[in-house]
């Protein structure tokens, strides 16, 4: 791939446009991330679904809504943020992405990581929890900060789509969300980072 200094997120979206290291690039389209480039709280997902597919853009769906309506709750909107997901592509289906297919899209993530350099990563679901901490589990981690390294913590929520399923999870995922705010505010963690910051 690309020397960090030569990679945008544009440019990044247009080498995933070309890139043919997955399947499921066969049957979907690639959805990149999106947000503030200069956020410090990078939300992941576990793939995109058919809205997102259809529209090349990551959590546009009835998961999406909500993630927006929990955002609203804290006082933030997806343009304070960014958004992205594990495995780049639809799986068919919409059935839980492969461990081959989420190792393929990971060095993508990991892009997204580097350029974006947030504080906080809140993986929403198992699928993105497990590529920071494999032994951690969602149902016991939610809501909790989890210190990746000294420069970033892991705030794992659950996905938005498990209160879809099951809506005894809907003030779970408030009361998650509620933790996150506290957590930023305690750690005076600001929402997005100077551009003057980034460049230095």
């Amino acid at each position: 791939m690309l020397a960090m200094t030569a990679i945008t997120l544009e440019t990044l979206r247009e080498k995933l446009k070309e890139w043919k290291g997955c399947d499921l690039q066969k049957t979907a389209n690639p959805v990149l991330g999106e947000g503030n480039p200069q956020a410090t709280i990078m939300f992941i997902g576990e793939a995109p679904g058919q809205k997102e597919d259809e529209q090349g853009r990551p959590f546009v769906g009835a998961a999406g809504q909500f993630l927006d309506e929990l955002l609203s709750s804290i006082g933030l909107s997806r343009a304070d943020v960014y958004i992205s997901n594990v495995v780049k592509y639809r799986p068919p289906e919409n059935r839980d992405p492969l461990p081959i297919e989420k190792e393929q899209c990971e060095p993508w993530l990991m892009l997204e990581i580097a350029l974006i350099q947030p504080r906080v990563i809140v993986p929403l679901g198992k699928h993105a929890l497990g590529n920071f901490f494999t032994k951690l589990s969602i149902s016991t981690a939610h809501g909790q900060a989890q210190k990746l390294t000294d420069a970033v913590t892991i705030f794992p929520i659950f996905h938005p789509a498990a209160a879809l399923h099951n809506g005894g999870l809907r003030q779970t995922l408030y009361d998650d969300f509620t933790a996150l705010k506290k957590f930023l505010t305690e750690s005076n963690i600001p929402i997005a980072r100077s551009p003057l910051a980034a460049d230095r």
